[in-house]
């Protein structure tokens, strides 16, 4: 399949480079637009004009991506109000990319920052978060992903079919979709060719890893699980790369920058959740995931060796700090805003999950790792009912 955005690949360029070596990563775009840039703490920030009707805030960290450009040009090409796109970018890397010359400019906010100076992902998401402006909606996705036509309309639509649900208990009024997405292939970087994996369209749910449960402290793993549903479930976990729900949440649940890896998804889930956000999966996500890197466009991530031996601070005492925050907010020592709600409890999550985050036990072993319980479920009713 090519890329939509791949009749492009002109005019844009960027050279990123991986240790020694360096290679050109050619984007086309149009210049149009005006840009404003200004050095803030290591950075580079460019920001853009405010939002319009029904837009939707795209949140994008990025970490030494060669694709992080690619990912602008799918959400952008694929789109079918592309006016009503934001997108908002952490770009940490060695070369930032040319903003100025997209075409779309004036729909971007960017920031690019120096990985040295890098805290991780949840600090870089963080990041992307502070430049939120009332849009109507918000997705987070990360810097290599591709999307399928019309995704805009297809997430805003399902979005609205779960809110129209009727429950006495409100677990409809807050939806969020989110999933591990489909994967797709690179078969050809500089000319923009990618395979993606749009074969198996029925709903894929995420579950407690069996093997992975309490693997540190309160931090267990979590895992895709293709299913042949074909209609919309409940969920009971989130994923960092794709979450599409009402943009309050931004302000609701603004990102913790205090985490780092583990425990990223798990915290934001359970305070979204006690505050009164119902998680859901749809079929047919219209997202893909790079889950692997290719030998011809490699990817540094976040603990490289040669970066982080430039750090003041190591990952692995942002990885220990992370999971002690996790542990503290199940023990409700965070402060606000990063602790939990008290729109439900931990208890009400034990329920549908299996799961008792206060004290790091299993109650069920089938509900927290199977994805039987949730085909199972009727998804028009609560599950704190079923």
């Amino acid at each position: 399949i090519k890329a939509s955005h791949s009749s492009l690949l002109r005019k844009l360029s960027t050279t990123y480079k991986i240790g020694s070596a360096a290679y050109m990563v050619t984007f086309s775009a149009i210049f149009f637009g005006y840009s404003l840039f200004i050095s803030r703490n290591n950075c580079m920030l460019t920001k853009y004009r405010t939002h319009t009707k029904m837009s939707i805030f795209i949140s994008i960290a990025s970490y030494q991506d060669p694709l992080l450009v690619s990912t602008i040009f799918s959400a952008y090409n694929n789109a079918e109000k592309k006016d009503d796109l934001i997108f908002s970018i952490c770009d940490q890397s060695d070369d930032g990319i040319q903003v100025n010359e997209i075409s779309f400019s004036n729909q971007i906010h960017y920031e690019h920052v120096d990985p040295l100076f890098s805290k991780g992902p949840c600090w870089a998401r963080h990041r992307a978060q502070s430049f939120f402006n009332e849009e109507d909606f918000f997705l987070q996705v990360d810097s290599h992903t591709q999307f399928a036509p019309s995704w805009d309309k297809i997430f805003t639509e399902q979005l609205e079919k779960i809110s129209t649900i009727q429950s006495d208990d409100n677990y409809f009024k807050k939806p969020v979709i989110t999933s591990y997405p489909r994967s797709f292939k690179v078969l050809d970087f500089d000319k923009g060719l990618f395979s993606l994996n749009t074969g198996d369209k029925h709903t894929q749910v995420i579950t407690y890893r069996k093997d992975s449960l309490f693997l540190k402290g309160s931090f267990s793993r979590q895992i895709g699980i293709p299913t042949k549903h074909s209609d919309i479930t409940h969920a009971i976990l989130m994923a960092a790369g794709c979450i599409f729900t009402r943009g309050s949440f931004v302000k609701e649940i603004p990102y913790d920058p205090n985490y780092y890896f583990y425990g990223e998804e798990l915290s934001m889930a359970l305070r979204a959740f006690t505050r009164g956000y119902s998680f859901f999966h749809i079929p047919d996500v219209p997202l893909f995931h790079l889950y692997t890197d290719t030998s011809d466009i490699p990817r540094k991530l976040h603990w490289d060796p040669e970066d982080d031996q430039k750090r003041a601070i190591k990952w692995t005492e942002l990885d220990q700090k992370s999971l002690n925050r996790l542990d503290d907010l199940f023990a409700g020592k965070v402060e606000e805003p990063m602790n939990l709600g008290d729109e439900r409890s931990l208890e009400d999550y034990a329920l549908i999950s299996g799961i008792d985050l206060k004290n790091n036990v299993v109650l069920d072993l089938e509900k927290a790792t199977e994805s039987n319980f949730l085909e199972s479920l009727d998804w028009k009713i609560s599950p704190l009912k079923q």
